[in-house]
């Protein structure tokens, strides 16, 4: 994991410039998991104040990454204290294996749009667009370590996707989902070989897909 003392800090630039056309409810987007072999891709959207008030965590939130797991559950709550409204978006292993990791992506990062109250004026995403969204919007490059909104969104997806794999350790036991949280470890590799695919492997996603042979189209 890189430390977070030496990495990028997020700015709230791009919510500046948007605040100052006129867009003062402007949500950051950002998705976990989608390189996951089990599990769901999850989505979340925040929408902080448009002038933030001084807080001494801010200056902490990072991609989440880059971030420890006690720092990100802390970050957590901070962010949900502060943000005028947070939403969450997931897209079961069904809907990757049937319409492709993108496709699935898109509806969760929709899902966790759609939830926002008030809704926001304006969107900005982690690397991809919406669109599904009218809204206006601007998928940026990196905008996990660059843009302050996408950054506290990707640490609301990562804290809401580990407790749910935690969740999923004790219905399906013996693959260690909770210490890997679904990605593909060599101890991941290693009881997904002996233990066979779990109702939540994506069957569509090697190696999974060489264990159980079936028709889904590469991703």
């Amino acid at each position: 994991m890189k430390s977070s003392i030496n990495s990028r800090k997020p700015s709230f630039a791009e919510e500046k410039k948007l605040a100052a056309q006129g867009y003062l409810l402007v949500a950051g987007v950002d998705e976990v998991g989608r390189g996951a072999l089990a599990g769901p891709v999850v989505a979340a959207a925040v929408i902080l104040p448009a002038r933030l008030k001084k807080a001494r965590w801010l200056d902490e939130v990072r991609d989440s990454k880059e971030l420890s797991p006690a720092r990100r559950e802390f970050l957590f709550g901070q962010i949900m204290e502060m943000a005028i409204s947070v939403g969450l978006g997931r897209a079961d292993c069904e809907i990757i294996d049937a319409q492709g990791i993108i496709k699935a992506t898109r509806l969760a990062m929709k899902q966790a749009v759609d939830q926002l109250s008030p809704p926001p004026q304006c969107l900005l995403i982690d690397y991809l667009t919406l669109p599904e969204s009218s809204l206006p919007q601007k998928g940026i490059i990196d905008g996990d370590s660059v843009c302050l909104s996408i950054a506290c969104a990707s640490i609301i997806a990562k804290v809401a996707r580990d407790r749910l794999m935690v969740e999923f350790d004790e219905i399906y036991p013996g693959y260690g989902l909770a210490e890997h949280k679904g990605y593909g470890t060599r101890e991941h590799l290693a009881r997904l070989r002996r233990l066979g695919p779990s109702p939540i492997h994506r069957r569509s996603f090697q190696p999974v897909k060489d264990l159980v042979p079936s028709s889904y189209p590469e991703v």
